[in-house]
């Protein structure tokens, strides 16, 4: 357990009541309350506004709030007083219709931090501060012609442990987790120190230009980053991406410097690496392809260039085909086959998420007549409809739209949704589609943080193992305990665990053991069958 958190601060920090709420103050789903009486809220409400359940000294500034929130697209907070007892509510968007409200009260609203308990300071990371210090550096450094250089890294996970639980334990896991951090180098390492840039960003200002030597500090730092938190029984796993821009070579003013860095970690962050990204001038060129990228998405969607591949996933145990998983890919002209990692970000930051998950829905009911006859009646075809969709208040109502339609029998289809994502709606929104027969699976399990009520609750058939996890299960014991702990939290909801990336017989033996049945992986290679052009789609391109 971190020296600064005990497990009875961290409770006394969960809120006592989460809404999602609508523009309109419309409550959407609730959870909590047991702490709040005045505000506690029952099941048969929803779908009411809270001017009609709460009273004008509280539903007022909460809905005037979520409005705020969704107008600047940015979480925001407030106070309030109801019969004597203070309240405070933060709102943060989810889609452009919904946000969601967290609020608390009493004993929870005054403690404003977790007090340090071990013996050393908590660091000292105001961001002022240290970019007065980091402008004072460079002037010195640029006077004496020292080499400098600085790393951004931004920290995922923050934001989704701020937003579910509390931004005060964000904080104290950040803090926690800069604790931990390796002394700064002596001898031939360079000296370094740490400021934060804002409450999921650090700056790492290195005095060397070295770029093995920087890599292996900074390398050393998200390593330690990178390390689990623990608080109590819970582990809290963050993931950190680091971007390096150096003086002279990459900028020569603080601002443009941070600026490179910043763009360097964004880069690491899109492609989903590992390492630490140096500044170069081929970013500079990526940020104006980026610019071409967007609109050439656009015409892909409009033309259904976008098309799925598909990879089997089987029965463990007797290799049984049981489903075809798609993964959306993007066969450019030009550039090449575009990695989803790049474009599907691309396309929520544009605003063409809802209509790039649309527009593959007509691809699958395509796909679907070849992969039919290929398979056995009950092996589905899964696909992972967008986060931005999926929080559409239309989602349920388009696929209903997709199968009536015909082509594919909703008892064919699975529906793959982010463990992150599924938190954000309300669980009785997917009880229409199961009754249809469609399978629910909730992909990226152990990834981020989840809740076992919305799981519980959720008309939920499967959960997906994260890759990151399983492939590493035979040789890494915190992988093994995650899985297992997947593996449990399943069997126990009455679900069907589900692995990826099972490479080898000796990880299916493991996971078999454990209790999962179902996977997919270079274990299994089956001919993936080529369906980028089908009678239909061409017949549709030439209309």
């Amino acid at each position: 357990m971190p020296p600064d958190m005990s497990a009875d601060a961290l409770i006394e920090n969960l809120p006592d009541l989460v809404l999602l709420i609508r523009r309109d103050g419309t409550l959407i789903a609730q959870k909590g309350g047991h702490a709040v009486a005045d505000l506690k809220l029952a099941e048969h409400m929803m779908g009411q506004r809270l001017e009609a359940l709460w009273p004008e000294a509280a539903a007022m500034p909460v809905t005037q709030l979520v409005r705020k929130a969704l107008s600047v697209r940015a979480a925001a907070d407030t106070k309030f007083t109801l019969e004597g007892t203070e309240y405070e509510a933060r709102v943060t968007p989810q889609g452009p219709d919904r946000a969601l409200c967290v609020i608390r009260s009493g004993v929870a609203a005054v403690q404003d931090t977790l007090e340090l308990t071990g013996e050393r300071p908590r660091p000292q990371l105001d961001r002022r501060g240290f970019l007065r210090r980091f402008k004072e550096t460079m002037s010195v450094a640029a006077l004496r012609e020292r080499p400098i250089a600085v790393a951004v890294i931004h920290v995922d996970g923050i934001a989704d442990i701020a937003q579910i639980i509390a931004p005060r334990v964000a904080e104290q896991l950040m803090s926690a987790a800069i604790l931990r951090l390796p002394t700064q180098g002596e001898g031939a390492e360079p000296a370094w120190y740490l400021g934060q840039l804002s409450d999921s960003m650090l700056a790492v200002v290195l005095e060397t230009s070295d770029r093995a030597l920087i890599g292996r500090c900074v390398a050393q730092i998200c390593g330690s980053l990178r390390e689990p938190v623990d608080v109590g029984e819970a582990a809290f796993h963050l993931t950190p991406y680091a971007g390096v821009a150096i003086l002279g070579q990459d900028a020569s003013s603080p601002k443009l410097l941070l600026e490179h860095a910043r763009s360097a970690s964004n880069e690491a962050r899109r492609s989903s690496s590992d390492e630490v990204c140096f500044f170069t001038d081929t970013l500079r060129l990526k940020s104006l392809a980026r610019l071409d990228i967007a609109r050439e998405l656009h015409e892909a969607i409009e033309n259904r260039d976008i098309h799925f591949r598909y990879i089997g996933r089987h029965d463990l145990e007797t290799g049984r085909l049981v489903a075809w998983v798609g993964y959306l890919r993007w066969q450019h002209p030009l550039r090449g086959e575009i990695r989803p990692v790049e474009f599907l970000r691309m396309a929520e930051i544009t605003g063409l998420a809802t209509s790039l998950s649309r527009a593959v829905l007509t691809r699958l009911r395509e796909d679907f007549l070849t992969l039919g006859p290929r398979s056995h009646e009950d092996v589905r075809i899964s696909f992972g409809a967008l986060r931005h969709h999926i929080l559409h208040d239309n989602f349920v109502a388009d696929i209903q739209s997709f199968l009536a339609e015909g082509g594919l029998p909703p008892q064919r289809l699975e529906l793959r949704i982010s463990e992150k994502t599924l938190i954000s709606r309300d669980p009785a929104d997917f009880k229409a589609l199961a009754q249809h027969g469609i399978r629910l699976v909730v992909d990226e399990v152990g990834r981020g943080m989840g809740s076992l009520d919305w799981l519980a609750r959720a008309p939920v058939w499967g959960l997906q193992l994260d890759r990151a996890w399983t492939t590493t299960i035979r040789t890494d014991e915190i992988a093994l305990k995650v899985c297992r702990a997947g593996v449990g939290v399943a069997t126990a909801l009455g679900l069907t665990p589900i692995a990826t990336g099972v490479d080898d017989v000796q990880q299916r033996d493991v996971l078999l053991e454990l209790g999962c049945r179902h996977g997919m992986g270079d274990l299994y290679r089956e001919p993936v069958p080529d369906i980028t052009e089908t009678p239909a789609s061409i017949a549709l391109r030439h209309r």
